[in-house]
């Protein structure tokens, strides 16, 4: 094909790829990072000191032959500009030739990619017939897991915490639609006693002070914590055990680390590749994670692929055409 496929967020939700896809995809590229076909660079973030965060990950492999670059900015100040407070891009080439492949915009393939990495713990770690979900941040990240986790869980309930009102409407509402009772939580603490799942995804901000506690959780619940850690207490995070990240060589390079690394069980590549685990029922699990630069490969992959075959999208091509004048 030539020239290159511009997506939107839109055209990309309207694909169709399913919760199974998306985790099938996931595990295949984390499996493929692990054995050397899939190289990564450690997620980069700038903070300007204006309330703006700013974020970039970078993958390329060979099966198959893509680099991915995605670009990311969250701007405190864009709702009062009537735009998103996160917006971002996709960049895809070809890994050989480094041609343009797509541009995508950033929102739907970030959104399902952190549920679906959440989802890839989920398996491993929470209890197979959670019944209570609790969102804590109810924005567009908790919509996307309450869709991955509706797909994956005996789900009745949802149990909200959140400060934005029309964001907790939002999310009841899908929550109804699915089935589940919704709650609107007294307290943080209340929230996270009820759950069998807890979604931790508040928005970063500069000077947070933790308001969230692990060990606020029952025995046998599990805490997908997509929100690198930030609102829980350093002091509660023992109460979770075993307790996963996303990358641990990622975090390496992270000179603040999201827990204390003592507490760490593994990463990713450990739940995909290493040995089945035995769940303890009585035990208190959690993933936490501050994005990864391979989740974004495999669902630019995926749906590249997909809109290729739907023939969805605008084609674009800035080469010159055969016989003008490029000048």
């Amino acid at each position: 094909m030539s020239g290159f496929l511009i997506l939107s967020d839109v055209e990309l939700a309207g694909l169709g790829i399913t919760t199974a896809e998306v985790l099938t995809a996931l595990e295949a590229a984390i499996a493929a990072q692990a054995r050397g076909a899939v190289q990564v660079a450690p997620k980069s973030a700038v903070l300007p000191g204006d309330g703006r965060y700013v974020m970039t990950t970078l993958a390329t492999g060979d099966a198959p032959d893509l680099t991915v670059v995605k670009s990311v900015m969250v701007s405190p100040r864009n709702p009062s500009r009537g735009l998103p407070g996160v917006e971002g891009v996709v960049l895809v080439q070809d890994s050989e030739t480094g041609e343009m492949l797509a541009l995508m915009q950033a929102g739907w393939l970030t959104g399902v990619r952190t549920a679906g990495l959440s989802a890839v713990a989920a398996r491993r770690l929470a209890a197979p017939a959670a019944e209570t979900i609790t969102f804590v941040g109810t924005g567009a990240q908790a919509r996307s897991h309450l869709a991955a986790f509706c797909d994956l869980f005996p789900l009745r309930r949802a149990v909200l915490v959140g400060r934005g009102a029309g964001n907790l409407e939002r999310l009841g509402a899908l929550a109804r639609a699915r089935g589940l009772e919704v709650e609107i939580a007294s307290t943080p603490q209340a929230a996270l006693a009820a759950a069998d799942i807890v979604v931790s995804s508040v928005t970063l901000a500069y000077g947070m002070e933790p308001f969230l506690d692990a060990r606020w959780l029952k025995p046998g619940a599990f805490a997908a914590i997509t929100d690198a850690g930030v609102p829980w207490r350093a002091e509660g995070m023992a109460a979770l055990a075993p307790l996963y990240i996303d990358d641990q060589a990622q975090e390496l390079e992270n000179s603040r680390p999201m827990v204390e690394p003592a507490l760490v069980s593994g990463d990713l590549a450990t739940l995909v590749t290493g040995p089945a685990l035995a769940r303890d029922p009585a035990a208190r699990a959690g993933f936490v994670f501050r994005g990864m630069a391979i989740g974004d490969f495999a669902i630019a992959a995926l749906a590249l692929d997909r809109a290729r075959e739907a023939r969805v999208g605008t084609l674009a091509d800035w080469r010159p055409r055969p016989g003008s004048d490029p000048a």
